[in-house]
């Protein structure tokens, strides 16, 4: 019982966690059965001045009856990122595997719908990159945007990179 308690607020605490890091700022009905597509901005708190959109489907009820499968969503997602304000880089990995920076789940445990920021250093440009990511069987769908730096007026945080950008 007490694992069952602790497996409850462990999901409570992933599902408030994530809705702090995005804000539904669209839903477009697309059929009678209450399927949707839903729009959110998605801000990255290690980069000021960059929001992404995340455009992802939304199974309705009726679906999910006629369907019988309740507990998931489909894995497609698209993203566009863009500069929204001036650009203060934060603590950000610079490794070719990049950082998570949002997570959401898109079925009852297993599968999250992930965005991750690469940064391109010799092409200074922030990658970000969404897909699902699933415990047995890996999605191949994608969507990916890019954020090129140069002209914009970026700004290495002086809390986490001193001396400027790192060489």
């Amino acid at each position: 019982m007490k694992k069952a308690i602790a497996a409850a607020a462990l999901i409570a605490t992933s599902l408030i966690a994530t809705a702090a890091q995005s804000e539904e700022v669209g839903k477009i009905g697309v059929d009678w059965v209450g399927n949707d597509i839903l729009v959110e901005a998605v801000h990255d708190h290690e980069i000021e001045g960059v929001t992404c959109h995340l455009a992802y489907f939304d199974r309705g009820f009726f679906d999910r009856l006629s369907k019988g499968n309740w507990f998931e969503d489909p894995s497609n997602s698209s993203i566009a990122c863009r500069v929204t304000g001036p650009v203060t880089v934060g603590n950000i990995s610079l490794s070719k595997g990049g950082e998570e920076v949002f997570k959401e789940g898109r079925s009852f445990l297993w599968k999250k719908l992930v965005v991750k920021r690469i940064y391109d250093k010799s092409n200074n440009t922030l990658i970000y990159l969404s897909h699902t990511r699933e415990v047995a069987d890996g999605s191949a769908k994608m969507s990916i945007s890019t954020v090129p730096l140069y002209g914009a007026e970026v700004t290495w945080s002086d809390k986490y990179w001193p001396n400027g950008m790192p060489e």
